[in-house]
């Protein structure tokens, strides 16, 4: 059996890899929930964003940069996709999308192996994150700890645009009815520009975040992306709530279970979201008979 410090600091780890599923995962269920369209190019957003984040701090010495950086970068080719092909593909069948958003997610990966090289990489921790925090009889890593903080801010910051805002009303009304929201003159096209762009920045944002953890390859968005995916359909299509129950729920799965045998985390995951398409097949936190 493992020490209670083992199980508290997998709990903790857990949390912190959970509120970064649910991070990117947000920007997913969102694009999908407005736009329609399954994003499997959210993946390589996710290391667009993160290796852009590792040249910034290269260059600047500054991990605030660096995702300031890798934010925007990931923003603007968001923006650039949505604005040169994707807005083509909205009343496409969905096949027609999935086969487009993978065909630019393998270009954006290659075109990041051809700039940086297959090898892997790693960021080093920012100084303000480096050393250990003392919880009660818990020694955990600063930075991961704060990760998990800015996950959770950030998180916040985003239910406050979405709940509290005229932009996060107009967003869930187009996620329950975008014909709707177009005949009451609101500019539903600009609206889905800036709601996949706020969704690429998620997945940025999260890939510098999760840099200092992780080690950086240009693949690493394939693990993200299906991740992701079993993190919308626990929480629910379209959920924002439901993304980030999904992400604890993913992230504690993940690595409660690797406590014992890290070979079973994923098939543990995947029995999980096999569950709840049994018994709730619109997800913990969906709507019944949404499509």
């Amino acid at each position: 059996m493992p020490s209670m410090s083992l199980f508290l600091s997998q709990l903790f780890n857990g949390l912190a890899m959970g509120l970064l599923l649910a991070l990117t995962s947000t920007g997913l269920t969102i694009i999908y929930g407005t736009l329609g369209v399954v994003n499997f190019a959210h993946g390589a957003l996710f290391v667009v964003g993160a290796y852009a984040g590792y040249t910034a701090y290269g260059v600047t010495e500054s991990f605030l940069i660096a995702i300031v950086v890798g934010s925007l970068v990931a923003l603007v080719v968001g923006l650039v996709v949505e604005r040169g092909l994707m807005r083509m593909y909205y009343s496409r069948p969905a096949e027609d999308q999935i086969l487009v958003t993978f065909g630019i997610g393998i270009i954006l990966v290659e075109i990041v192996r051809s700039i940086y090289g297959g090898i892997s990489l790693s960021v080093p921790t920012p100084t303000w994150g480096q050393g250990i925090a003392h919880i009660g009889s818990l020694i955990y890593p600063l930075y991961r700890l704060q990760a998990l903080g800015i996950a959770a801010a950030t998180l916040a910051l985003l239910y406050f645009v979405l709940y509290r805002t005229s932009l996060g009303l107009i967003v869930r009304a187009g996620i329950e009815d975008a014909q709707m929201v177009n005949v009451l003159g609101i500019n539903v096209k600009r609206t889905f520009l800036l709601v996949f762009g706020i969704g690429a920045m998620a997945a940025g944002y999260a890939g510098v975040i999760d840099s200092p953890i992780v080690t950086l390859s240009p693949d690493m968005g394939h693990r993200v992306l299906v991740d992701s995916f079993v993190v919308v359909v626990i929480g629910g299509v379209g959920s924002f709530p439901g993304a980030i129950i999904g992400g604890i729920i993913a992230g504690e799965i993940l690595s409660l279970t690797s406590m014992f045998n890290p070979a079973y985390s994923h098939v543990m995951l995947f029995v999980v979201m096999a569950l709840v398409l049994i018994f709730r097949p619109q997800g913990l936190m969906g709507q019944e008979g949404r499509e």
